[in-house]
Formats: structure tokens, sequence, C-alpha cells
């Protein structure tokens, strides 16, 4: 019969790309095992072929390809004692073809399962890798001859590629329920730490704040960005991660990145990672801070800080979702929820030319202004009430609580550092105190009147309630107003509306014409000064 003659070089190559691409990419180690069965094909010809993992010194059969499979052959469980030969292939991890006399001293694996006629071709083929044996594929045909040594030795190298395959396919599975379990241990620790604030924002007794959480909670459930605006200290982080635990990506990542805080010549390598190499002191890749939140949700924390020369790439890593990292000519995809904050007046900063203008519209689709403290002085009860018990968990004082007297003489101070500063004035009047009562002695503030510090009183935020809220579409439709007043109507091409917003000419067209923008509202709007 004629001997079978194979290739080996480009074949296994292939097989090696196609099999580690596999087993990076999917999810099942079955469907790996499945597919690289049905590859060997490729190599060699085979009435069944069967892949038995090793577990508890025994061989069972996970996966059957060819004319012969069937039910019973993917039940199959072989005790290595009683095939001696089986074991040697495992623990010499040498490929080895079959004889007649090997089957008739210790029979043939599949006896009682198959009717293979005597000195039919068989092949057992160790799965190593590493230090790990994963058991053994075993190929049969019907016809009476030994598969030719090169056969074997080529089939031998599938099966360290497969192995390799697994082992890859199984840390990675291991890799993503560790993932999975820092992330659930991460929100268990917010929570624990007081994160979850959102109970705070839905009950105030401040209509403006009431108002500000409803229209959070609406945009939650979109992927526009959103543009926090507000003084220092006011809660913007604490709102975002509101919007994130609103949003569908409440279960992916929440990634915060302070643009203040970290030194412009490392802010590039923090948002967008680097590669090893890139600079003095990058001994390894780094992922940055968009790779981090991929699938989730990534704050931008003090944008307006953000130096010029990195706010181009930043609106290319938004209009497009992709990015290189620092060193690197690979393009990166990163699917990232964007929310920004700022406290400062980012207009102001554009006529600065501090902040470019296309990523203001590229951020600030759906700004949401936080007030101060000093307009929402109705929730000062709430909010104290809040914090002590979230501190209580840091510092051990339970039960702490401000009287009447107290709360009024936090009410008559100005709050310049807002929510910040109501927490550490609580915080170190808990540590300080010898009871559980804190009355305006246990405050150390500045006298100051509120009528000096205040602007707007709490009768001016109820009068803020009766003003008309615009819903979501009247707010896209005038930003999309503005942009085309400033395109002078032009959707199309460099500098058009459609580049400014981040669409599609077509999808542009399509989200004016369902928000009633007729052609010739594009010249009626002010340009925004």
């Amino acid at each position: 019969m004629a001997q079978e003659t194979l290739t080996p070089g480009p074949l296994v190559t292939q097989e090696a790309r196609d099999l580690m691409d596999l087993a990076s990419t999917e999810e099942s180690v079955s469907e790996l095992l499945r597919r690289g069965l049905d590859w060997l094909t490729r190599i060699t010809r085979f009435d069944l072929a069967t892949l038995f993992l090793l577990k508890d010194e025994r061989l069972v059969a996970v996966a059957a390809r060819g004319p012969l499979a069937n039910a019973k052959v993917r039940g199959h469980v072989l005790k290595l004692a009683e095939f001696p030969m089986v074991r040697q292939a495992l623990e010499t991890r040498r490929a080895r073809a079959f004889t007649e006399e090997d089957h008739s001293g210790e029979g043939d694996p599949f006896d009682g399962v198959l009717d293979l006629p005597p000195g039919h071709s068989c092949m057992v083929v160790p799965l190593c890798s590493g230090e790990r044996r994963y058991g053994v594929l075993t190929l049969d045909r019907s016809e009476c001859e030994t598969y030719p040594q090169a056969v074997v030795d080529l089939v031998e190298v599938y099966g360290q590629l497969l192995a390799t395959a697994l082992q890859n396919a199984e840390q990675k599975a291991a890799f993503e329920r560790l993932h999975r379990q820092d992330h659930e241990h991460a929100k268990l620790l917010e929570s624990q730490l007081g994160g979850d604030s959102e109970g705070i924002l839905e009950t105030s007794l401040s209509p403006v704040m009431r108002d500000l959480a409803r229209r959070a909670r609406q945009v939650a459930e979109t992927d526009t960005p959103v543009l926090l605006l507000g003084e220092t200290g006011t809660g913007k982080e604490r709102l975002a991660r509101a919007i994130h635990r609103w949003s569908p990506r409440a279960d992916e990542p929440f990634v915060t990145i302070n643009c203040a805080a970290i030194p412009a010549g490392l802010l590039e390598s923090e948002l967008f990672g680097h590669v090893k190499g890139a600079f003095t002191g990058a001994t390894r890749d780094r992922a940055g801070r968009f790779q981090m939140a991929h699938g989730g949700t990534l704050l931008l924390d003090e944008v307006g800080e953000l130096p010029v020369e990195l706010q181009a790439k930043l609106l290319r890593a938004l209009q497009e979702k992709t990015f290189e990292p620092v060193g690197s000519d690979k393009t990166v995809r990163a699917d990232v929820r964007l929310l920004a904050a700022t406290h400062v007046d980012l207009q102001q900063a554009i006529s600065q030319r501090r902040f470019r203008e296309d990523l203001y519209y590229r951020l600030s689709v759906f700004p949401l202004r936080l007030p101060p403290l000093r307009e929402r002085l109705e929730d000062l009860p709430q909010l104290c009430a809040f914090l002590l018990d979230e501190q209580s968990r840091r510092t051990g004082r339970r039960g702490m609580r401000v009287t009447s007297e107290g709360l009024e003489r936090l009410a008559a101070y100005g709050w310049p550092g807002n929510l910040r500063e109501l927490a550490n004035v609580l915080e170190r009047a808990t540590i300080l105190s010898r009871v559980p009562e804190l009355g305006p002695d246990a405050f150390d503030l500045p006298v100051r009147e509120k009528a000096l510090t205040a602007a707007p009183t709490v009768s001016a935020a109820r009068a803020e309630k009766s003003e008309k809220v615009a819903t979501l579409a009247a707010v896209q439709r005038e930003h999309i107003l503005r942009v085309l007043s400033l395109t002078k109507g032009r959707i199309y091409g460099p500098g058009g509306a459609a580049q400014l917003l981040g669409l599609k000419p077509s999808t542009l067209q399509s989200r004016m014409k369902k928000l009633g923008i007729a052609r010739q509202d594009q010249f009626i709007v002010e340009s925004p000064s």
C-alpha cells in the first residue's frame, strides 16, 4: 500500500499560527479541541481521531472526529494502569505507531467499543507542554498497515502545538477568572468604603440635585460623552461613578486619571501605554488607561489641564476608538465610554488657545453642572450623616451625629472647598470629639456670614426648579445647531459639522431630520461666544 508523503515545514508553521490565534481568542477550551481535531485532517488520513484528557490516572475522551466517531467513543475512558504503552508515550513525551504485536500484547484501547481489524493503523500522540501532561491524541484507520515514521513525527509536532494552545487557553481562562474576581472585590471594597452614593443623589432635598440625578440617569443609559462641570470638591468623581454604575457597562472597569496630577511628559504614556524601550525606564510593555478601561468607563478628571499637544491624540482616540502606544506603530482599539470633569472654564481656555475647540465639542455633548454646597444647603443634614457613616469605616467612630446647633454652625460657613472640605471638617471633628454628638464647638471653621460668601441662596435654588428642564433631544438639537452655525452650515469635509461632532455625514443628516432641524435653521443660531 502506498506510503503517505507530506511536507512538514510550511504546514506546521500555518497550524502553529492557527492554533495560537485560536487559543488567544476562543473563550471555550472545548471549541479549541473541536477545531484542533478538524485541522488534523490537513496532516494525515484517519477514520477516527480521539482526544483524551488526563484526569486522575484516567484518560477521558472529550472529542472525536472521523467516520468511526460515535457517542460510545466520545464517552470512552481508559485506565492508564491497563495500557502501559500509552502510559509510556505520556511519560517519554514521544508519539509512537502501534503494530499488530503491540495490540496483541495489551489489547486495543477501543476493544469493546469499536470492531477494528487486528493490525489496523493506530497512533498515540502525547499532549504535553511545560510541566503539564494534558492527555493523548489517538489516530486509527481500518486499513491494516503501520503509520510511517515521517507521519508519526509530523503528528507529534502537531500534538505539541495543540498542547501549547491548550496551555495558553487554560492560562487565559485563569487570567479572566482572576480579573473577574478582582473586579468583584474592587466593587465590594468600593461599596464598603462608601462608594455607592447614588442614593444621596436621588433623595436630595435640593431640586437642582434631583434634576441633575434624573438627567445623569438618562444619559447613563447611552454611550454619549458627558462633561462634568463644577467647582473643586463638588463631587464630580462621585457623580461619574454613579453614571458608570447606572450604565450597561456597570460590570466592566471604571478607570480614572487625573490629568493635572501627572507630569506632562508622562501623561501620554499613562493614557495610551508604551512599549518596551520607548523611552528611558520603559523596561517592559505597559497598558495605558484606555486599554485598562476597555469595555468600561474612563474618567478624565481635570481635563482642562490636559497639555495642548496631547489633545489632538485624545481627539483621535475618541473619534476612532484607536490609538498607538508610545514607541509603537501598532494601532490598538479600545471600546471606552468617556466621562470628563473639570473646574476650568473651557470656553475661556479655548479663547486663550489652551484648549482645542474641536475637542471641547467632542467632550461636551452632554454637560452636567454640579452645584456648589452653598447652593444646596437643604442637603446639609443628609450629607453629614452620609459622610460620617462613610468615615466610620476608616476611623472606627460609629454613631457620630451633628446636632441641630452644629448644623447651624456649618450652614453659616461659605464652603469654598465644597463637599471635600465638609468631609475633612467632619473627620477632624470626629477624631477630636470625645462624645458622639458634634455641636457647634466641635468644628474649627472661620466665622463667615453666608450673605458674603453665598451667591444664590436656598430660595434661589428653589426658584430654579420652575425653569423648564430641557430634554436630551432638545440638548442634542441645540448642540448640533451651534456646530452648524460654527461651520456656516457646512456638513461635509475637513472642519465640517460631521467631523467636529465625530459622526458620519449621513448619520448627522439622519439625526438632523429626526430632531427637526431644517436647512434654514443652520444660519439663524448665533455662534457660541
